[in-house]
Formats: structure tokens, sequence, C-alpha cells
């Protein structure tokens, strides 16, 4: 078996054609836009390259087949955040053979230790956190927009390596026309008849007014995470204008206290159900095709991509009230084409969020790990704190 770098044109696109080939006899993989990888490794499109770094590897056997793939990373925003300085690994696909997944981890190790990184974390990504993060390890029916999708048979590669969990990922399904329990229906009742509260949905005509209302609530409730920082007005921006031509305003939702910003859900109809069609590519005819699905209704699923409620308007049932103020507003109506919501997944370190999806009527469909290696295994192993 031999490593090559992926140092040129033709290595980088036999490293996005590999796990074509791989799973190409598997119905529930769904190829990911050729642009979404590229862009991870591109420093021009990835600003985290400007100061991190990032090597990728292709494993090819002695007829110059290639078996395997993976990527190696420092994040110099996160890496020193932890107990120890703290690299990362993703974009792993191999071949059904622990000697060559082994050979891929080394590489990873050996990499990483040469950048003064005394761990690993993986698979991850080289970016946030809603993307390639973690290992599918349950329900592995076709991935959402943007999520890993794998083999089962990793999960024994990464833990025969000696990997351990991290922290686990639950993505949470819920079904549209569910509605929510008694208990809950009536607090958030109490909550929707309280004046100070109201519950509006995006118009894209203000995104930018809509952009800056989600960093206010993003940066109150999420800033105190291990490894997030304080979202940046740029960054907002940025984020909501990337979401623009996708976007349903009827699916993100705001809720409001005295007219200060306190909590939003942002969901986009599933990509993944329409990308399924165009076979990586958004050039001409993938967007043709793109909008041809779009238009005969193959998105049945809108997918959660953030959720948040500023600490001091927790637990008081305002989760719940702007599902209601939703469901009221369109849901029940059958204005909408989705059937099910699919929520972006709730690490196992947050069990006040995963009480909320379970508020919402909301049941674990998938689980994924993320996996930490400790280079000298006489150290104490520690799980992701608990917020």
């Amino acid at each position: 078996m031999q490593l090559l770098e992926v140092n040129n044109a033709d290595l980088a696109k036999e490293f996005l054609l590999f796990p074509v080939r791989l799973y190409k006899n598997n119905p529930n993989y769904i190829r990911p836009l050729d642009k979404d990888i590229e862009e991870v490794f591109d420093p021009k499109k990835n600003k985290l390259l400007r100061k991190g770094k990032c090597i990728r590897w292709l494993l090819q056997d002695v007829k110059g087949q290639t078996i395997g793939r993976v990527a190696a990373f420092v994040n110099a925003q996160t890496a020193n955040t932890f107990d120890q300085p703290t690299g990362g690994m993703g974009f792993f696909e191999c071949i059904d053979n622990q000697e060559a997944a082994f050979k891929l981890f080394d590489a990873c190790k050996t990499w990483l230790q040469q950048n003064n990184m005394e761990a690993m974390d993986g698979p991850i990504n080289l970016g946030d956190r809603e993307r390639w993060w973690g290992l599918l390890v349950e329900e592995f029916s076709p991935a959402s927009y943007g999520t890993n999708y794998n083999f089962p048979y990793y999960q024994q590669f990464f833990e025969a390596y000696g990997f351990q969990v991290f922290f686990k990922q639950f993505t949470y399904i819920r079904k549209v026309v569910e509605p929510l329990q008694d208990r809950y229906a009536a607090k958030a009742k109490q909550v929707m008849d309280n004046p100070d509260y109201t519950f509006r949905h995006l118009e894209k005509k203000q995104m930018e007014k809509y952009a800056e209302d989600f960093r206010t609530v993003y940066n109150k409730a999420w800033v105190k995470h291990e490894g997030v920082k304080e979202m940046s007005v740029a960054q907002a921006q940025k984020t909501f204008l990337s979401m623009k031509q996708v976007v349903d305003e009827r699916i993100v939702w705001f809720t409001y206290y005295k007219d200060e910003p306190v909590g939003f859900f942002i969901a986009i109809p599933e990509l993944n159900q329409l990308f399924r069609y165009v076979n990586g590519k958004m050039d001409w005819l993938g967007k043709l095709k793109f909008v041809f699905h779009r238009w005969r209704g193959a998105c049945t699923r809108a997918t959660g991509i953030a959720f948040g409620i500023t600490p001091d308007h927790q637990r008081k049932g305002v989760e719940a009230a702007m599902i209601l103020a939703s469901a009221n507003a369109y849901y029940f109506t059958g204005k909408l084409p989705y059937q099910d919501f699919m929520m972006n997944w709730i690490g196992d370190f947050n069990p006040k969020m995963m009480n909320v999806c379970e508020q919402i009527g909301a049941r674990i469909y998938k689980t994924h790990h993320t996996y930490r290696k400790l280079f000298d295994e006489t150290k104490e192993f520690k799980r992701a704190t608990r917020i």
C-alpha cells in the first residue's frame, strides 16, 4: 500500500471520485457537491487555512487502485482550547480493510504530532460543526445535506485504533403535523398570550436585519460552548446570504421579547433530497435538475440547521411557543410541502437542548460519534464538558 499526498489537480479529482466508486452499490449514499468539499481545502474559500494547516492523502494498493482517503488539519482557532493541543482528521473513506484504515490513521497522527498536536478529533471538518462532523453509527438512511454518511464498519476501525467517544451527536426528527403534548402546548400558549413576546418568520427583503438578530441570539446562547467562538457581523451576513437562494422564509422563525431577539429556529428545505439528482455538479444541467425536482415536489423534508434561545428565556416554554406559532401560521393549513422536520445534531454534552427537542415532540433519528484519540494513552481521557 502506498500513501500519496494530494498535491495536484488529478489527485484532488481522485479525492472526490473515490467515494463515488466506493458507494456505487449503496442506494442510501448521496454524493456531496464537489464544490462543497473543494472549498474546505481552498485557502481562498476557507479562511481557517490562512493560519491553520491541512493535508490530504490517497491510499493506493499494489495495483495503483485507490482504496482510501483522509485529511488531517490544525485549526489554529481551536487547537489550544482543550486540555491538550488537538488537531483534526476527517473526510475518511476506506475499503473494508483494517490495515488500510490504520495506515490512514497513522498518517494523520504522525503529521499532527509533527505539528505539535497531542491528540486528534475525528472525523470532523476544518470548519463549522454543522458540516461533515462525526461518524454515523446509527440509522444508515440517506444523509441530510452537509452531514457524514459512511459504512457501518467504519466504527470498528475507529474504536480498534484507540479513538474514544468524545461526544455523541443526536439528530432529532418530528412530524410536521404532530401536535405538541398537552402540557407543553399549555406552557407554549402561556408564552404566546404574553404580549411581551412576539413571533415572526423571516422576510427575504430584510435579510440583513434577521442576520443581526440571529447573531445577537447566537452570541448569547452559544459562545460559552467549548470550541465555539463569537460570531462577527460579517460572518452572520455571509451565513444568511449563502442561504438566500434556497431558504423558505416560512420555515425560519424568530422570537422577540419586548422587541429584542431572544430565539430563532432556522430551517431550510432538505437539499439532499434534490442534490441526489445532480451527481455532485451544480453546473447548468445540475441547476436545471435541481429546479425541476424541487418543482415536482421531491423535497418533503425540512432540516433545522440552527436553533437557539438566550439563557434568560430558556425553560420558560419559548421553544415550544415558537413551534406552536409557526404551526398556527402554516403547518396545519396544508400550505407547505414538508412532512418531517429534521433538526441539526445536538451533542450529548447539551442535555438542556436535548430536553427541548423532546418537549417539542421530536425523537432521536440518527446518531453520530465525534471521537478523540490521545497520542499519549497514559493520560486521562475526558469527554466533552457538559453545559
